[in-house]
């Protein structure tokens, strides 16, 4: 079965509403420059009111290891995702942490270092030169169907919503989903009727 991430959680509405309707994971957004951001003082107070099973997930771009690894353990994530320009050295420097490394793609050469990277997982996201994540933007799913040697977990997002999730995960086969603009209101506010649309046609789906 999929699993189910939703991002850009910056409020307890959003992220209770996502749970009950059975997501698996939760994104929090440590990136200033994001209108999703959330200060890890608001994670963590959302984050003790998530059941333990939830897995949360903190997003990071270009930030420095002991900055992330203060907050990994602050909010304690389960899991940490680098949405920037990380290199495949740093990624590797958190030994103790599962690592989720976000692939913008924009055309085949996108994919020319993917293999370098040791991680738990690899996401895949859409890229727009202007914005880092959260486009709301799908991308040409073909492109990653078929990477040679991927072994480890894919997480499918960029513009993903109910009434194109089954087409791409059909593409793609992903273990996982994500979605995050293209479930909102507004910026860095969830419409809970997309969310839980979104995660109802998403757990029918098989990998």
């Amino acid at each position: 079965m999929i699993k189910v991430k939703i991002c850009g959680i910056t409020n307890s509405a959003d992220a209770q509403v996502s749970v009950k309707a059975g997501c698996d994971a939760l994104g929090f957004i440590f990136y200033k420059k994001s209108p999703r951001y959330i200060s890890p003082g608001e994670a963590c107070t959302i984050i003790k009111k998530i059941p333990s099973r939830i897995i949360k997930i903190g997003v990071f771009v270009n930030n420095k290891e002991d900055y992330i690894k203060r907050i990994a353990k602050l909010c304690r994530l389960d899991m940490l995702q680098f949405h920037g320009n990380e290199s495949a050295r740093f990624c590797a420097s958190f030994r103790d942490y599962k690592i989720i490394k976000t692939f913008r793609i924009k055309d085949k050469s996108s994919l020319k270092n993917i293999l370098k990277y040791k991680l738990f997982a690899y996401l895949f996201d859409t890229y727009v030169k202007s914005k880092i994540g959260g486009t709301g933007k799908v991308f040409n799913w073909k492109l990653v169907r078929h990477i040679k040697g991927l072994t480890r977990p894919v997480f499918l997002s960029g513009g993903l919503n109910a009434e194109n999730v089954n087409r791409a995960v059909a593409v793609v086969s992903p273990e996982w989903v994500d979605a995050s603009s293209s479930l909102e209101a507004s910026p860095g506010k969830k419409d809970h009727k997309k969310v839980k649309q979104f995660i109802k046609v998403a757990k029918k789906l098989k990998s």
